[in-house]
């Protein structure tokens, strides 16, 4: 039972307008760029649902009164369902895998007469839920390796599934989620370790066939060892607390590392990699020694990142030569420099890019741009949309669209942190983490900052499917956060 004491507010007057007007105002810029984006010259009806922009409409009126009816509902229903949601998500994405019908090359779509349906877009917020009500437990612990195990298989699954369907974009946003296990108590370790990752992968793949002067040494390689070493004593440093170790350990890898690089410049040239692969199996050995001596476990998990670093350097050019799609694999190459292809991997981008700095400071104008009205730009009403926005409205209006979505993070930020509970705040920071990792990708591709991996950018991109998932996914946040001062009998 819930009852309302006189100290309360209702659930209107509880919803967060600020965040609704930020929705409806990113709405509202969105159908003006699908609009741009679709036009073509000689329309006379931008409205007429037999084009882009008038069924745009339909579905921002249909997603407004989804909207409205999720926040009809009781929050609690949210918390009630949340398995049972995400278990008929989880049917719902295994029977896509063996969908009849490919579009783009993916399996994702559902066919249903005139109406395609990609589950994908739906199953983030049946497993932002799922994730909400797990975590919600009482005694949950993400230190207990059977809760963080079974947390683990509930973003990966789905994850799983969405790569069966050939759509390796979508399933990466649910990489997304880690975000909000780190502000629920995953050590930052494991973040870093995330990011040393990349790292290793982008320089040790970008400059591999770089080699040092005079010597057989790839510099790609010499770096990322270095960063290995630099990485493990930094850990020792802050994690093990012991300082005086730490610089001692420093002042002992960079000088063997110094000293072999000088004598392979100036007396005997060599591959130093070989000195550099030492030192740090000698890191790894003396790591464990120190775990042996004190049973202190953070010595065991700098020594396991550092042999971690070490195999997954070394499989990083398997990856990319044998398990990636070879269009996937043009793609990053063409992003880290590797290869050119304007004509073809690389094309989006570069209209793209010639799309935006076409825009100039105030754009060409609403449906004055040349490039997409010739359409230059594949996917520009889709995946490519904020190309539209540079080229018509200029960095004025790119500035004010990401300050807008800017507003939107830092809402939710405030929203999930004023949860009284740790279902509505996990679920928050959920939502949190998957529009983030949709904006900041979606916008980088288009820039040629990150690689193309074809996800839509939030309120933006034409689509009934992305459209209503990002509604559902907000206005459930909003309802839960609406129920916040209700006293529950």
């Amino acid at each position: 039972m819930v009852r309302q004491t006189g100290k309360e507010k209702g659930v209107l007057r509880s919803l967060d307008w600020w965040t609704i007007g930020i929705y409806l105002a990113l709405l509202t810029f969105g159908w003006v760029s699908v609009c741009g984006a679709s036009y073509d010259y000689g329309d006379t009806d931008i409205f007429s649902l037999s084009t882009r922009s008038g069924m745009q409409i339909v579905w921002i009126g249909t997603s407004i009164v989804l909207g409205l009816v999720l926040l009809l509902l009781d929050d609690r229903y949210y918390d009630m369902f949340a398995f049972i949601i995400f278990g008929i998500m989880l049917l719902l994405l295994f029977g896509t895998i063996f969908n009849p019908h490919t579009i783009k090359g993916s399996r994702s779509w559902l066919v249903l007469g005139p109406v395609r349906v990609q589950p994908a877009e739906f199953a983030k917020f049946a497993t932002a839920l799922a994730l909400a009500k797990f975590m919600s437990v009482y005694g949950y612990s993400l230190d207990k390796w059977k809760d963080a195990a079974f947390t683990l298989a509930i973003i990966l699954v789905p994850m799983l599934f969405i790569v069966m369907q050939r759509e390796t974009g979508s399933a990466l946003v649910y990489l997304s989620f880690f975000l909000m296990l780190y502000r629920e108590g995953m050590p930052g370790s494991i973040l870093f370790t995330g990011v040393a990752m990349v790292l290793y992968f982008v320089v040790g793949i970008r400059f591999a066939d770089v080699m040092l002067s005079y010597t057989s040494t790839s510099v790609g390689t010499l770096v990322v060892l270095v960063f290995i070493q630099l990485f493990t004593v930094a850990m020792l440093y802050v994690y093990c607390r012991d300082r005086r170790e730490a610089l001692r350990l420093f002042g002992i890898t960079m000088g063997v590392m110094l000293v072999s690089l000088l004598f392979s410049l100036y007396v005997i040239p060599f591959d130093i990699s070989y000195v550099g692969t030492i030192v740090c199996v000698l890191l790894i050995l003396y790591l464990l020694w120190r775990f042996l001596m004190t049973r202190f476990r953070n010595y065991l998990w700098i020594a396991l990142f550092t042999l971690g670093s070490l195999l997954f350097f070394n499989l990083a050019d398997y990856g990319l030569n044998h398990v990636l799609e070879p269009h996937q694999r043009v793609r990053i190459n063409v992003l880290l420099g590797l290869e050119e292809d304007l004509k073809g991997a690389g094309y989006n981008v570069h209209q793209s890019e010639i799309a935006i700095g076409s825009g100039g400071l105030e754009g060409k104008g609403f449906l004055n741009g040349t490039q997409t009205k010739l359409k230059f730009v594949p996917e520009q009403d889709t995946d490519f949309i904020f190309c539209t926005v540079g080229e018509e409205e200029g960095f004025v209006g790119s500035a004010g669209v990401l300050v807008l979505f800017l507003a939107l993070i830092l809402r939710l930020i405030h929203l999930a942190e004023r949860q009284p509970y740790r279902f509505g705040r996990v679920y928050g920071y959920c939502v949190l983490s998957i529009f983030l990792f949709h904006v900041f990708i979606n916008v980088g591709m288009v820039l040629g900052l990150t690689p193309v991996i074809g996800i839509p950018l939030p309120f933006f991109s034409y689509g009934g499917s992305s459209l209503w998932g990002f509604t559902i996914l907000l206005f459930i946040f909003l309802r839960i956060d609406a129920g916040r001062n209700m006293v529950r009998r």
